[in-house]
């Protein structure tokens, strides 16, 4: 079913843009790719997967509700791992990753995560508010000028979601903007533009409305109290103290960086509603909302140290998984993170890719879902789809719930 892109965009992993003066940081440096020479290869501690790893009936249940979720949603490759400790686990790639030659879907492969990025911002906000160069309540006019009733939005409101910006990504012209050449370079103020043009929906902290602008201004405070580009501070602050050797943040002069082996990714955001391969299309929409890669074994590692807070304080991570209701049944959403039937963690979605990454304290479980396309059916994303097939299954008591807003 085709889209008009501005709908459609509106629930992308996009950022947002302002009329600000440019932040002052260093220049940008080259997106870390020493750490990705063994591409493919992973450092984790992980033991392999058996074939029957959840023992050959909940193996079999699994493999035909990925199989049908594939069917039923078009959906070109996937890879799907749950590990459950003390019960096995699950790792299976199936379908196709280029729909041209026909290589498989693999488990090793590198993939755009979408705003699954949103979990390594706020990680590194949270990190200042830890060093105590920042607070939470601190108003978003003390780092950046120009941003609509500034001196009443604060930080938290911003990882809350509930800023009531206007989401840039609802503007026409962003979206006839982007669409119009995918290879395209924004800048952080050039989004937020997009929305600044328009009155602020509401009041902050009333209402939640999943907006990228707020992550784009969270990105903007990062580099200004650091005085550094984002995709060094996290590659320095949270990358590389949680050992997370394949996941990067494309950026600068390498923003179309994408290792090596990666999937072919295909949307329907386009112009027309055709749909195209979206596999070299240009990031930078996305940035500090949306534009990191990683792969399925950093993820797995990610999704406990996020939701188990291993990076940060106590007290701070007590703040961030303080979730708040969402209007929509079975979500509600902390500080850049989300609860969904006992499952943390977030999921991320841009043109040509999905993801889920999420951790169940109460079974100490991890789900990591990968997919090549973002094309909806029936109004749900294909990785909502499958999370909660694979968990009616295996924990049908936490089932990850589909009523989220597209992301």
């Amino acid at each position: 079913m085709r889209r008009t892109p501005s709908k459609r965009l509106l629930a992308a992993v996009l950022l947002a843009a302002s009329a600000l003066a440019p932040m002052t940081a260093t220049a940008a440096t080259a997106a870390p790719a020493a750490h990705l020479a063994n591409a493919g290869r992973h450092d984790h501690d992980h033991d392999a997967c058996p074939a029957d790893g959840l023992g050959r009936g909940v193996t079999a249940r699994l493999d035909k509700a990925v199989a049908d979720v594939r069917e039923e949603a078009g959906i070109p490759g996937v890879a799907v791992g749950l590990w459950m400790p003390g019960k096995g686990c699950y790792v299976r790639a199936t379908g196709v990753a280029d729909k041209v030659t026909g290589q498989p879907m693999s488990t090793d492969f590198f993939s755009r995560i979408g705003s699954e990025t949103k979990t390594f911002t706020v990680t590194a906000l949270l990190k200042l508010v830890d060093d105590g160069r920042i607070r939470l309540d601190d108003p978003i006019a003390r780092y950046v000028h120009g941003v609509p009733n500034g001196r009443h939005i604060t930080l938290r409101h911003l990882a809350e979601m509930r800023s009531g910006l206007f989401p840039y990504s609802s503007d026409p012209d962003f979206a006839h903007d982007l669409l119009s050449d995918p290879t395209r370079s924004f800048t952080p103020d050039e989004l937020l533009a997009y929305g600044f043009k328009h009155r602020n929906t509401s009041a902050p902290d009333k209402v939640f409305v999943y907006n990228n602008s707020n992550l784009v201004l969270l990105g903007l405070v990062i580099e200004k109290v650091t005085g550094h580009h984002i995709a060094d501070v996290i590659d320095r602050r949270v990358l590389r103290p949680a050992h997370l050797d394949h996941t990067l943040f494309p950026d600068g002069p390498n923003v179309r960086e994408f290792p090596e082996p990666h999937a072919r990714g295909y949307t329907n955001q386009t112009l027309s509603g055709e749909v195209a391969d979206s596999t070299d299309w240009n990031p930078s929409w996305a940035w500090s909302a949306g534009a990191m890669i990683s792969t399925m074994d950093d993820l797995r590692s990610w999704a406990k140290t996020v939701a188990t807070g291993t990076l940060l304080s106590p007290e701070t991570q007590k703040q961030r998984l303080k979730t708040l209701p969402t209007g929509f049944p079975g979500l509600s959403y902390g500080l850049g993170i989300f609860e969904t039937g006992g499952w943390i963690g977030h999921n991320g979605s841009i043109p040509g890719y999905e993801s889920v990454t999420v951790y169940l304290p109460a079974h100490k479980a991890t789900l990591v879902v990968l997919l090549n396309t973002d094309i909806t059916t029936g109004g749900q994303e294909p990785s909502t789809l499958l999370a909660r097939a694979v968990t009616q299954i295996a924990t049908p008591d936490h089932v990850y719930d589909g009523t989220a807003p597209t992301r």
